[in-house]
């Protein structure tokens, strides 16, 4: 797909960009849409010719991929646990987290004002990582897209399941056991129902000699998570979320 509003990168531009390609893990055989995958409104010659139309198409393929390796990665998961997980794992955060790994503030074309700030807003970062698969997907085609969303966000998706981006309630009972009176929780294994390939297990948290409100879940992982949050919740006098029954 030509891009005739973007130009094409001379020749002092290339090294650029095929250290960015280097780096991405993806040759473009159309180089011009690379540099418009890089390029901020601020340092185009006008709108059309910076990333913000391939920013709009690669968060809806971003969404689209999250979402089926998420349907078919975890079927026994409901369509709430789904939609939180996946608002994680496409979040403004997370792909400014992304691009900040792969370093791609170093390849950014941007307008002088910015290009001489000492740090690169956030949001561009994020931008810039949709634009990129946007301009993956048109060059090198939806599998193209595919494999280099999941090597990057794949590991986003593993923490949010663990519970360990968004909210790890399990590390904040530690933190506030540790430092109300130096002690450790400890999880108590209640009870556990259901066939072999679909239990529920029921686990409680203890601090000292302090048991709270036991939750279920459908691993024993996310019922420590569930009866972690139960607890902090009735530490601060809240009534908490999951049910022990």
């Amino acid at each position: 797909m030509p891009h005739e509003t973007v130009p094409d990168p001379g020749p002092e531009m290339l090294p650029l960009l095929e250290e960015c390609e280097e780096r991405i893990g993806f040759k473009f055989s159309n180089k011009t849409l690379l540099r418009a995958a890089l390029t901020h409104a601020s340092g185009a010659l006008h709108r059309l010719a910076s990333n913000e139309r391939l920013e709009f198409l690669g968060d809806a393929i971003l969404g689209a991929v999250v979402c089926d390796v998420l349907y078919h990665k975890y079927p026994d998961y409901l369509e709430g646990d789904l939609t939180k997980i996946k608002s994680i794992v496409v979040s403004r955060k997370t792909c400014t987290k992304i691009s900040e790994m792969l370093g791609l503030e170093e390849f950014l074309i941007l307008g002088k004002g910015l290009a001489t700030h000492p740090s690169i807003p956030p949001s561009l970062l994020a931008d810039v990582f949709e634009s990129l698969i946007a301009a993956i997907y048109i060059d090198g085609g939806s599998e193209a897209a595919r494999r280099f969303i999941t090597k990057h966000v794949g590991p986003e998706i593993e923490l949010a399941v663990d519970g360990r981006a968004g909210g790890n309630y399990k590390s904040l009972l530690q933190q506030f056991a540790q430092r109300a009176n130096g002690a450790t929780p400890t999880y108590q294994l209640l009870d556990e129902k259901g066939p072999d390939h679909s239990k529920c297990f029921k686990i409680a948290a203890r601090v000292g000699s302090s048991r709270y409100q036991a939750a279920w879940g459908r691993n024993k992982k996310e019922a420590e998570q569930r009866a972690a949050r139960n607890a902090l919740c009735e530490i601060n006098d809240e009534l908490p979320p999951f049910p022990s029954d």
